[in-house]
């Protein structure tokens, strides 16, 4: 019997994410020193607040960029492998060195370097912009483009499900009326 989304959600404790078509649009400004990336701060909120309830944020990309390390470093992200060619061999270390059963492992990618260590994953998230070979692997596609809000939105998912959400108390929320 194949669980629903939102029934897969419930074990996951690793958010695995690609950095370009990901936690970025894919797009890349060639500068001389080196190629500049725009990050959405949704995106980041949410990896900040998932750290700091205890989920182990993995990022696995074939690109590097000390820029995006940075960034991510000051997210709270401990888990930061950049310029990788092989994601499946770095996966499989992670989940080896942190117990973490498939079931645990959330995977959020969008093109072809992503599809063999995805399938290691046992919830399989792709943006809505991602290649048809992704799409076809995954049990959720956000509604959101890479670099446009799906990490916020699987991540949100994730932790509203588990009740970790941060709370927002509405009466609180000054009206501009």
């Amino acid at each position: 019997m194949n669980k629903n989304f939102k029934e897969q959600l419930h074990p996951v404790r690793c958010i695995v994410l690609d950095i370009d078509g990901v936690l970025t649009d894919g797009s890349l400004l060639v500068m001389a020193d080196e190629s500049v990336r725009i990050m959405n701060i949704r995106d980041g909120y949410a990896i900040s607040e998932a750290v700091k309830k205890g989920y182990m944020i993995c990022i696995i990309s074939g690109g590097k960029s000390a820029s995006v390390m940075k960034r991510l470093q000051n997210l709270g992200v401990k888990e930061i492998h950049l310029g990788i060619e092989n994601k499946t061999e770095i996966l499989t270390s992670i989940m080896k060195q942190h117990q973490l059963n498939a079931e645990e492992v959330l995977y959020m990618g969008d093109d072809l370097p992503d599809y063999e260590a995805m399938q290691l994953a046992g919830v399989r998230c792709a943006p809505a912009d991602a290649c048809s070979q992704i799409r076809e692997l995954c049990s959720y596609i956000s509604p959101y483009p890479g670099g446009k809000g799906c990490v916020r939105d699987v991540i949100e998912q994730v932790m509203r499900l588990h009740g970790k959400w941060p709370y927002v108390n509405s009466s609180a929320v000054k009206s501009n009326a």
